[in-house]
This record gives C-alpha cells, structure tokens and sequence, in this order.
C-alpha cells in the first residue's frame, strides 16, 4: 500500500514581477547522488540543494537583463551543469565555477526548447523544431543548421527522454489547434514517427504526460481535463500504411476531482496526482494523491492548503511540489499491489494467517463440556511456540496503538487522560519514544482543531516522560505559546535537546511580554531561583571584605599592586535587587540554558525591542554579580545558568543591539558597570595567565637528586 511519509520544506522561491513565484522552471537530478537536486527559477538563477540537509551547496546567476529559458540539467559523463539563456545561449560550467559570464558560452542557431540528460546518457538537446542533437555534436559546430521536424504552427509540450538497456527514445507531444501529435524518435536508429491522439470533445483535452519503456514498448499515461487518466500504447514500428495514425485510449481511472493539474508514475502500479479536493462542506483546495491504477482505488493524500503552481516531479523516492512560497519534498513509500493491500485488509490477513489452528479439535467444546486447553502437533518446538507468542504480542500492542490513537482524535478529554495514562505508565511498547511522539502530535492537531480541548495534564507527563523533542512534535511549543502556559514552555525548554534558535527567540520574546498579573496565575518551577532570590526581596549588606571569583567588584582605573588595590577598595556598593521577579527569572534561566548557535540565534535577537533588551541585559548584569559572590562559576538550584552562557548571551545582545543600546539615556549606567566588568575579567585572566606561566616554569624545572642532609633551604627565583 502507498503512504506520504514526513514532509518537509526545501527552499523558499523567488517571487516574480507580480509578487507570486510563478513556479518554478524546472527540477532535476543535480548530480550521481539521487539526494542532490538542480532547481531552476523563472528567472536568472541556478542552485543546488543538498536535499537531507536543507541546504544549498551553489547557486549561479546570469547577468541582469538575462533569462533562463531551459531547466538547467547535470552532464552525468562529465561532472558539469548545462544550461540556456535566451532561448540560444548555452552555458556549461562545473560546480566550483562562480560566475556564469566566465564558463563556457555557445550561441546556437535556433531555439532551444529542452534539454534532457540521464545517467550513462549522453545530453540531448531538443530544439522547437522537433530536430535533436546530442551535445556533443552540437558543441563541434554551434551554428549548424538546425531543420524544423514538426509541421508549421504546431508547439512542443512535454517531451521525455527513455532508456531500456541499450535503447534510448526519445518522446514529445506536440499541439497545433487542438490537435494533439504524438512523436517517437529512436536515437539508435535514428528514426521518427508520427502519431495522432484520438479525442473525444474539444473540451476534454490532455493536461499532462508521463510515459515508460519496458521490453521495447513504450505507454504513455495522459491526464485530461475531464478527470480521466489515459493509457495510450505507441507502436515502437513504422506504421504499413500512410497517412494519419490514431492512438487508442484505454482508460485507467475516473478521478473525482473537479480539476486536475499534474502527474508522474511512482512504479507500475502507483501514479501520483496533483489536484484539487472538492468537498461539499468547503471550497475546493488543492491536494496531492497516489491511485492504484490497477485497482483504481486511492492509497494517500495530503492536503496543500497555501495552493500550487501545477507542477509536480518526482526523484529518488520524493515528490517535489512548489506550495504556496515554498518548494516542499513529500517522500512516498510504494508497496507491493495486490487487492488486499488496495482495499486496506492487509494486515487483517497476515494476522488471521499468523493465528494458531489447532491440528485436533477438542470436542468437549462442541458437546458443551469442560473446555480443555487445545492439542498442538507434537513436533512443535518450543522457540516455535515463544515466535509465535511474541508475534500475538506485537499484534496486539500495534492494535491498542491504533485504538489508542483513534481515541485521542475523537474520545471525550476525561476518556482521553484515561487512556494516555496508562499508556504513559507502560514502557514496553516497541518504538516507545516514536509512538510518545505520534500521540504528542495528534493530541496537538486536536488541540488545535478544538479550542476548548487542551489536557495539559497529559502533556504535561508526555513533556516530562524525556521521549519527546521538539522535532518530534514541531506544533506544541507554538500551541503552548498560543494558551501562554508558560510552565509547560519551561519543562520543553529544559527537557528538549534540539529547540531551534527562532522558537527560542519566540519564547524569550513571550517571556518578556508576558504581564506581571497573567504571570502570577502561573505554576512555575523555581529551582533555578530559590537559591539566589530572596522570597520577600530583603537582602542583606555584603561583607565588605569578600573577594569576588578572585577580584574587587570595584576595581580602580589605574594598574596597582595587589597591597594598593586591597587598601583603595571602593565602599560598599547598594544592595543587590533582582529586576524581574522570580518567576520571570525562572522563565528567563530556562531560555538561558537553551543549546544554540550564535549564527543562527543573532539574527533572531534582533526582533526584540529596545524595552525588552535592557530588562534582559539588566537581569544578566544581576546573575553576573550573584554568580561573582561566590567562588565559582555556576549559580546555585538546578537548571541554573553558568557564568559562560551569561557572557555569551550578554556579548550576543550587545552585538544584536550595540547602537540602540549606546543611544538610550537609561543604558549610560548599565554600560558603565559592563565596562567595569569586563575590565575586571580582562584583569583577572591576565593574573590567572601570569600564575600559569610561573607553574609551567616550575614545572620544566630539572632538580638535582642529592642528599642535602637533614635539614636544608633552597631559594626558587623567577625572574
């Protein structure tokens, strides 16, 4: 049976004129590795995308006032990238070249219209004539005469490169007022043929093609505008007769959809359909779907709510559809076709076949009796028998996950505690952590659907079970943002290992927002600040004579010794308050500890307001001095900040904000005492570094081994 699996964003696309992206040129494979993937814009750009990372690996632009006009394709023979500009340019580079006006430039003499390259292949290049040139060929001579092939007036619309062992075909469709030609060109025998596509009304015209060759037979698969899907066979043999030759039709599937825009075959059964979901209840949207056309039942589908540009492609397993502004990348798993599978009864008939048939029946049943335990055959094993056993076993967690799932969608909240209870309570489901994070998800999807169901109970035990992490249920923390219940915020920040920076920055920005009278309605955990806040925010004075992580909290501005420095201490400084309460605090402290990059958190530092940053400065500035107390770097409570994440976070704010903050009359005092801080660190490492050098030395030092008696005295100078 075919399945989506977990979909994913690859890239964001370039709008056009208009502000839409107007789709997207084309997609191809982007090199050996079926993960590599060549993405053309409508426009004057090139990229390659690493697809299981996310991430472009080149991008090469023309010129201003250049267009591409062909889908740029990999020359699997050589290594390199081919491509075309206004319609007869052709440029050629490799991956390590920058600028495409220093790679190699051909102009041509006609018009190019595609490019088509597989792997073991070599390019070929098929102009708007219908002619054909492997590249090659056409790179010895770029300004050969080019023959037009098609009739006057007719337009190619889709064409397609096949190979089957050692036969390579090409095969296009042309169209000249509503007349639709089919056109087979074998490149080893360097022969053409001409066919016409039989249609019933000029409404019902062909929307997209697909075609495969296997055993020297080619079929072609049509979607047309009527809903129905086509199989067209094309003889492979010059036809005895002349004249015009009418493909027959065999019809595959009678879609239910009111229009259909795309198509690709996934394998000899499977086809997937790009179009739109009609529902009484709504308006229509666009969906993707993959039919069984030998059964012609439908096996998944996915809504795309943000709506398409009509185009659909297919590598390596995975769909390709611009949605919306976005390229997204649908992996799809295709099984074997049988009717079991179609009609979704698979999986009861493997456990009907796994179930145990006693060899002897036990009458005493039947004659209304005692029942007795069943008769087994006697040369059953016992590892047999445990197989079996584990098997039941896992059929039956499979079934109570199932069960259990359905309930959370649709059982009553107080059903749905119940039952997410005991499965909490029970660990010996396989993929435990998998199914904590399915349940995670459709808890959230219902949530989300249902404004007034939220069992925060419930999520509250998932979130503290340590099997979920943010990339397993990518919704709650926004739906958690969106109900503002900051406490289950703070156990996913300090439970899941994988936060991105943006979500990080939405929390920080939610905690500082949020306002002192939602915030004391709140149950948080105070761990990480009951140890250094007092409850009722009376401090004492500090001892006069304590020594802060090894220097003076009030440093003077001239180099002294360590005699003046001790007699010149400033006097005591005003007692320490905490600019936020304790409960912010414990919020903020959980953001804190948060695992980041500085490439990727900085930018999102920079949404925050001038207000917001000067709070958040101000509470490290008090950390820093509560953590410079004691000797050592960490504050005391659990999940605490240490004295590195402080620095780090203050440096990265700075750097986010330098100019807003040098320009705010309130931050004068604040960047004074930073100074001040970081003058006094800036000392202290130079002392520390000192001591170190002066142990090394001593260290290195080579004593001589001799008796010096009872008693001696030995004098070390370090000069």
């Amino acid at each position: 049976m075919a399945t989506f699996l977990a979909e994913f964003s690859l890239c964001g696309l370039v709008p056009g004129p208009g502000g839409d992206t107007g789709g997207v040129l084309g997609v191809e494979q982007g090199g050996n590795d079926t993960d590599l993937l060549l993405l053309t814009d409508r426009g004057r750009t090139v990229t390659l995308y690493k697809v299981s990372d996310q991430k472009p690996l080149g991008s090469w632009t023309v010129k201003q006032g250049q267009t591409i006009t062909c889908p740029a394709v990999f020359n699997f023979a050589t290594g390199e990238y081919v491509t075309v500009h206004d319609n007869k340019v052709l440029r050629i580079w490799k991956e390590d070249d920058v600028n495409l006006e220093k790679v190699f430039k051909a102009t041509l003499s006609a018009d190019v219209c595609r490019i088509h390259s597989l792997p073991k292949t070599e390019p070929l290049v098929l102009f708007n004539g219908g002619a054909t040139r492997f590249l090659d060929a056409l790179l010895a001579a770029p300004q050969q005469e080019i023959p037009d092939i098609i009739s006057p007036g007719e337009v190619i619309r889709w064409s397609q490169v096949l190979v089957d062992g050692k036969q390579t075909v090409l095969i296009f469709i042309a169209e000249r007022d509503g007349d639709w030609f089919v056109y087979v060109q074998n490149l080893n025998l360097n022969s053409l043929l001409k066919y016409n596509i039989h249609q019933e009304s000029e409404a019902c015209v062909p929307l997209t093609f697909a075609a495969t060759l296997q055993h020297k037979f080619i079929t072609v698969i049509s979607l047309f505008s009527s809903g129905h899907v086509y199989e067209i066979g094309v003889p492979f043999h010059r036809p005895e007769t002349e004249g015009q030759h009418f493909l027959p039709k065999s019809p595959l599937i009678k879609l239910p959809l009111p229009s259909n825009t795309a198509l690709v075959i996934l394998d000899k059964t499977h086809v997937a359909i790009l179009g739109s979901l009609h529902s009484e209840q709504s308006a229509s949207k666009e969906g993707l779907f993959i039919w069984n056309t030998k059964f012609q039942t439908l096996q998944a589908s996915k809504e795309l709510p943000q709506g398409t540009s009509g185009q659909l492609w297919c590598y390596g397993g995975k769909l390709y559809v611009p949605h919306g502004k976005v390229l997204t990348v649908t992996p799809y798993q295709c099984g074997p076709s049988s009717l079991a599978a179609s009609l979704g009864k698979l999986k009861d008939i493997q456990q009907s076949e796994s179930e145990e048939v006693p060899s002897v029946l036990n009458w005493n049943t039947f004659l209304g009796g005692e029942s007795e335990p069943p008769l087994t055959v006697k040369n059953e094993t016992k590892k047999n028998r445990s197989a079996k056993k584990n098997v039941d076993k896992v059929e039956r967690q499979d079934v109570s996950i199932g069960k259990l799932l359905f309930n959370v969608k649709n059982a009553y909240p107080s059903h749905v505690e119940e039952e997410l209870t005991c499965f909490l309570s029970s660990h010996t489901t396989p993929d435990y952590h998998v199914m904590t994070g399915k349940v995670a998800t459709a808890l959230v999807a219902r949530c989300k659907a249902q404004p007034h169901f939220y069992p925060r109970g419930v999520l509250i035990q998932l979130v503290q079970s340590n099997q979920l992490s943010y990339s397993s249920c990518p919704d709650l923390i926004a739906l958690l943002l969106e109900k503002e219940d900051m406490h289950l915020v703070q156990l996913c920040l300090q439970q899941f290992p994988d936060v991105p920076e943006a979500v990080t920055c939405s929390c920080l920005k939610a905690v500082l927002c949020i306002g002192d009278a939602a915030l004391e309605k709140v149950a948080v955990d105070l761990e990480s600040v009951i140890c250094y806040i007092d409850v009722d925010s009376e401090q004492t004075d500090k001892p006069a004579d304590i020594v802060q992580n090894g220097f003076s909290p009030a440093l003077l501005e001239e180099d002294s010794c360590d005699g003046q420095l001790i007699q010149k201490l400033c006097p005591p400084e005003p007692i320490l308050t905490c600019p936020v309460g304790m409960k912010r605090a414990a919020l903020l402290n959980a953001v804190l500890i948060t695992k980041y990059s500085e490439t990727f958190l900085l930018p999102h530092l920079k949404d925050l307001s001038a207000q917001q940053v000067m709070l958040l400065l101000q509470y490290l500035h008090y950390l820093y001095l509560k953590c410079s107390e004691i000797v050592g770097t960490t504050l005391p409570g659990v999940n605490a900040p240490n004295m590195n994440q402080i620095i780090d976070w203050m440096s990265l704010l700075l750097d986010a904000h330098f100019t807003v903050v040098v320009m705010l009359p309130e931050a004068k005092g604040l960047l004074a005492n930073l100074h001040k801080f970081v003058r006094s660190q800036v000392k202290l490492y130079s002392e520390l570094n000192k001591i170190e050098g002066s142990l090394l030395e001593l260290q290195k030092m080579k004593r001589q081994k001799e008796d010096r008696g009872l008693y001696s005295i030995e004098i070390l100078e370090f000069v």
